[in-house]
């Protein structure tokens, strides 16, 4: 089996058409299954897959259920009853006695566990590196940062192994990976998903995030996974009555962005509006100073002393074995007093009050998914500082308890994904993602990093094979 890039209705057509048996899927994707690749910490053994085929099978009508049969993986922070959760920090590591509800839903509705995912150690990070199971590189370029901290899971999608993984997004860790590899990422509204069984990064912002080649995909994850959880002091129950604005869509979009420098980047996403503007969508220029001094409270505010709270005990003990980068910010949070907590909360409420009637105004917000990127080396040599401008478009949603979702943009002019991100208010997750299928019918991205669309080899159509400057990511592929 080849990297198939298949989505869940490809891999659904696929049983149904009988090309592929249940029975055969951990002969079939163990090829894809590399024990050295670095984006997998715990790749589940084919017995271990197996045991999840037969419980399947014991179902009456297994094919009826919403995922059955399709192959997922989990981030390390996840719990998985009897699989080891590290959190990329091996001396941590420990065995849950329990599935964490999210996965548990998705794997009663007939999904198929493969593996466990590497990650920013602890879920600190937004570059992919900081790891010691390796820095998991681009899909496209491996002299590039995957993006994290959910990585791994963000690269066994673009690559095809699996249609769609879990992540976590606390900062954008469910966002900037999908921007980096040209997959759709979503950030659900805090509590939609429980997140009991997740290990907290900050427990009062964290979100289980979602991965997919397409957004139907993404959709499906979601409306299986979600639910309230009365175990979970942070899950909150789904409004009965969504709103939903009929009509033509207005958006905000930065109106001075920042790119650091990257003109490649500030191009792609101008040709990402672009696309927008042809969904018959009107977009108006916004003033995001507001937004980005809320994104300045979480790395720079007291809410990193959450992180603290979760690990005191281990740093005391084993605090050496952190990665350099991520114990300096989490230790770092001992300069916050409890009048900072309060203070840095007030701060919030006042930015959140200002900002009160934008959702009057706009029916989302767009922005880059990030304002550029970076090789690996790079990040290495400057950690933190580069680190930190990656989350200027996405620490903002987690504080202001907003939904968010990345969508592939225009391929940048050196062949790299671009990203763009659609932000609404907390619960507007359906319109994002009706939207991004909308955008994605419209004008279809190649699927990760496997250069085609959803349909593209499907019957009918033609298959073109181009070569010199029409090549993608060259001068003349828009002509195409």
């Amino acid at each position: 089996m080849k990297q198939a890039h298949w989505t869940i209705r490809d891999w659904k057509n696929r049983y149904k058409e009988e090309s592929v048996a249940l029975d055969k899927l951990p002969e079939l994707i163990r090829p894809l299954l590399k024990e050295d690749d670095p984006a997998w910490i715990y790749i589940l053994k084919p017995e271990e897959i197996r045991r999840q085929i037969e419980v399947l099978k014991k179902k009456k009508n297994p094919f009826d259920l919403p995922l059955c049969g399709i192959p997922f993986a989990v981030k390390d922070n996840i719990d998985i009853k009897g699989i080891p959760t590290t959190a990329a920090c091996p001396s941590f590591s420990y065995i849950p006695e329990e599935t964490a509800p999210a996965v548990k839903k998705l794997m009663e509705a007939g999904a198929v566990l493969i593996g466990k995912t590497n990650m920013d150690q602890f879920a600190t990070g937004l570059v992919g590196v900081r790891s010691p199971y390796g820095a998991v590189p681009n899909s496209f370029n491996p002299l590039y940062i995957s993006g994290g901290s959910s990585s791994g899971s963000a690269s066994v999608v673009a690559r095809g192994i699996v249609p769609f993984s879990l992540g976590t997004d606390t900062a954008g860790s469910g966002r900037v990976p999908a921007g980096f590899n040209n997959i759709v990422g979503l950030k659900p509204t805090r509590g939609a998903l429980s997140t009991r069984g997740v290990l907290p990064a900050c427990r009062s912002l964290d979100c289980v995030s979602i991965f997919s080649l397409i957004p139907e995909d993404a959709e499906t994850v979601y409306r299986t996974a979600k639910g309230y959880d009365e175990k979970d002091i942070y899950s909150r129950e789904e409004p009965s009555v969504l709103l939903h604005t009929p009509g033509k869509k207005i958006f905000a979009y930065p109106e001075k962005p920042e790119f650091y420098g990257d003109g490649t980047a500030e191009k792609a996403f101008s040709r990402g509006l672009g696309k927008l503007k042809s969904l018959n969508i009107d977009l108006i220029p916004f003033d995001f100073t507001p937004l980005h001094t809320l994104a300045d409270l979480l790395y720079e505010g007291p809410w990193v002393a959450e992180r603290y709270a979760v690990l005191e005990n281990f740093l005391k003990e084993r605090g050496k074995d952190l990665d350099p980068a991520v114990g300096g910010i989490i230790e770092g949070s001992a300069r916050f007093s409890a009048a900072d907590s309060y203070k840095a909360e007030y701060k919030r409420r006042e930015i959140l009050r200002g900002i009160a009637s934008l959702f009057e105004q706009f029916d989302a917000l767009v922005v880059p998914t990030s304002p550029t990127i970076y090789t690996i080396e790079e990040v290495k040599a400057d950690p933190l500082r580069l680190n930190t401008r990656l989350g200027k478009y996405t620490n903002f949603v987690n504080l202001a308890d907003w939904s968010a979702i990345a969508v592939p943009g225009p391929l940048r002019g050196d062949g790299l994904p671009s990203g763009i991100t659609l932000i609404g208010p907390a619960w507007s997750e359906t319109i994002l993602l009706e939207i991004s299928s909308t955008l994605y019918k419209t004008a279809p991205w190649t699927l990760g990093n496997s250069g085609r669309t959803e349909k593209s080899l499907s019957p009918g159509r033609t298959v073109l094979a181009v070569a010199g400057a029409h090549l993608q990511g060259m001068p003349l592929n828009s002509e195409l």
